[in-house]
């Protein structure tokens, strides 16, 4: 299936995964609508796309903005929110307005525009710090931020809506989403985006605890590949489930700087500082189950998505 003269609504569609969305969408020949308040996305994400979308900005949680943007759609792609773990710590309650309320909104104005599915973005941060590897969508889920019980709660209302009103959901655990795009100013995007950016200045990146911290580091054209698969796969395999959406490898802190000092021909020792609260020491995706759901397979390997975004 195509999404060719599907209307698709892009939430979040201006920040650095929503606009590779809509770019993916829009070449498919989609009738993309986005909307973004623009609180952390950027206009200039969707230069390329914006003649030939829709753009409308405002707030997720503005129902009346909703109604409008979602009428008539077919498919909503929800990857908006404050994907902040510090800033989620520092203001539990903003950011539990628009990670919260602002999903239970799109989740409302889906069902009630009867949009016919919902992708929506959950994250690795939900399993906690669970020493099991690799983790597996069944397992408990522990979130120790408040940003990962946004996420925990989005999920909870997807599957919600899926049994109590019909409307398709398809969750998507993101783990450690990196590529082109990403903001490397702020201090919390992601650690790729940062650490390239310090070391192109020559500077020497920051690293809480020994080094030996591990991720599931996610190209994003993977992760795109994985929201279009999720919206074409058959309802009666993927309503209401969650995904993990990741590379099924693990990265350390050390390795990933080994690999960008090799990539940029330098030499830059770290600053190792302490632990941080709330963060988690190993995470790494057993994607099978994205497999078996949605016959997805990482497209990019880490090496050379980490060779992309460099350049």
């Amino acid at each position: 299936m195509s999404m060719h003269g599907k209307i698709c609504v892009v939430t979040g569609g201006a920040g650095f995964i929503g606009s590779h969305v809509a770019d993916a969408l829009a070449a498919e020949g989609a009738t993309v609508r986005v909307v973004d308040d623009l609180s952390t996305g950027k206009k200039e994400n969707l230069t390329e796309v914006l003649p030939h979308i829709e753009f409308f900005e405002g707030s997720i949680a503005d129902a009346a903005l909703l109604k409008k943007v979602f009428d008539g759609a077919d498919f909503v792609f929800h990857q908006a929110a404050i994907p902040s773990v510090p800033k989620s710590v520092k203001d539990p309650l903003g950011t539990h307005y628009a990670n919260v309320d602002g999903t239970l909104a799109v989740f409302l104005a889906a069902r009630d525009a009867g949009v016919s599915r919902v992708v929506y973005v959950s994250s690795s941060s939900v399993y906690g710090d669970s020493p099991t590897l690799p983790k597996q969508e069944d397992m408990p889920i522990r979130p120790l931020s408040p940003y990962a019980a946004h996420k925990a709660m989005g999920e909870f209302y997807g599957r919600l809506f899926s049994e109590l009103y019909g409307l398709e959901t398809v969750g998507l655990r993101y783990f450690n989403v990196f590529g082109p795009r990403q903001d490397p100013s702020s201090v919390y995007s992601g650690v790729i985006s940062r650490f390239t950016m310090l070391i192109k200045a020559g500077e020497a990146p920051t690293i809480f605890g020994d080094g030996e911290t591990s991720r599931d580091f996610t190209y994003i054209a993977n992760v795109v590949d994985a929201n279009l698969k999720a919206a074409k796969a058959p309802k009666e395999k993927v309503t209401g489930k969650v995904i993990n959406i990741a590379s099924g490898t693990a990265t350390s802190l050390n390795e990933l700087l080994a690999e960008l000092n090799g990539l940029l021909g330098t030499d830059i020792t770290p600053k190792y500082e302490d632990f941080r609260e709330g963060d988690i020491k190993h995470s790494l995706a057993d994607i099978s189950r994205a497999k078996d759901l949605l016959g997805f397979s990482p497209v990019v390997s880490f090496t050379e998505g980490l060779e992309k975004t460099v350049s």
